[in-house]
């Protein structure tokens, strides 16, 4: 799920979903219009709901021939098509010319535009720096790079990174995150950067944090992990190697939370798929295929007690048994 998302009610975003669902229905009547603008007006959160369920909609709405964007979104004066006309007189209608709306289509967040490295939906990259260093950037991620004869620094904007060190004495190499800064002290090291926290999972060597608001500092030694805030450093826990797995397309999950799972795999499938929070702390163990997102859930719903409603194929959840 996207960050807009993350911040709305699961159960105001199933709502808009189902509403979503049934008024494509070409036999749509007024009474159930009636009833969705009704709703639609209860709560700004049920029209922030609607909106990010359109732009996901949109994204899988077959291309006609006729117009773009918002010729095709709107369908001008049919009124059965209130869904994409006048109840939506308080959103935003996202044309495919716009910026918003290309970067909508295309599934890649707005802070991605202009990044030296991106990756999409399910896309997965190798490269090597031009020190030596070895990076992988997984699904969905964005990162700037700026090699300087003073330092090598890489900005990850959103997503993960993998990161294997060239030894430079002369510049020390840094990852930095909206939550801080990371000094790798000849290393391999994993980063994720989450909505309010980064995670830092060292695989050789050892990293020092800096987080950005309080200047916390904390060496973390190969083997351990750490969440960090602007403000302050977790405590270690023992790394996962879910932070380097899914170089081979795989993600193994040790003890991991379900919603951190669900997050991850979201990056590789196309749509929206969130969870409910009952269910977002439950402990997930074993190995789940990135390449096989449809698979990787069966097999969940068989482990936990939960189960996976698809409401569309661009629109799944995951739901107590």
């Amino acid at each position: 799920m996207t960050q807009t998302a993350h911040k709305l009610s699961h159960a105001s975003l199933q709502q808009a979903a189902h509403w979503y669902v049934q008024l494509q229905d070409e036999n749509v009547g007024p009474q159930l219009q009636r009833q969705w603008q009704a709703w639609l007006e209860q709560h700004s959160d049920h029209q922030a709901a609607w909106h990010y369920v359109q732009r996901v909609g949109q994204r899988f709405a077959p291309l006609q021939q006729e117009g773009s964007g918002a010729g095709r979104v709107l369908r001008e004066h049919d009124p059965r098509r209130i869904t994409r006309r006048t109840g939506l007189k308080s959103l935003v209608v996202l044309g495919a010319g716009s910026l918003l709306g290309w970067s909508a289509w295309r599934g890649a967040p707005l802070q991605g535009w202009g990044a030296d490295l991106t990756t999409g939906i399910g896309e997965t990259r190798e490269t090597r720096l031009a020190d030596g260093s070895q990076l992988w950037i997984g699904a969905q991620s964005a990162v700037d790079l700026d090699f300087t004869l003073q330092a090598r620094v890489l900005h990850l904007r959103f997503g993960q990174i993998l990161v294997e060190t060239a030894h430079d004495a002369r510049r020390p190499f840094y990852v930095d995150t909206n939550q801080g800064r990371m000094q790798a002290l000849g290393t391999r090291f994993a980063v994720c950067q989450q909505d309010e926290l980064t995670r830092l999972d060292v695989y050789a060597g050892a990293v020092e944090v800096c987080t950005a608001g309080s200047a916390e500092r904390r060496i973390v030694q190969a083997g351990q992990q750490v969440q960090f805030s602007a403000q302050a450093i977790g405590d270690p826990r023992l790394a996962q190697s879910a932070g380097e797995s899914w170089i081979h397309r795989r993600l193994n999950a040790e003890d991991m939370p379900l919603a951190q799972l669900l997050q991850t795999l979201g990056r590789y499938r196309h749509g929206h798929l969130g969870w409910h929070p009952a269910v977002a702390q439950l402990s997930v163990m074993g190995t789940f295929p990135l390449d096989d997102s449809d698979r990787a859930l069966a097999l969940l719903q068989a482990a936990l007690p939960v189960r996976v409603q698809q409401l569309t194929s661009w629109w799944v959840s995951v739901e107590p048994a």
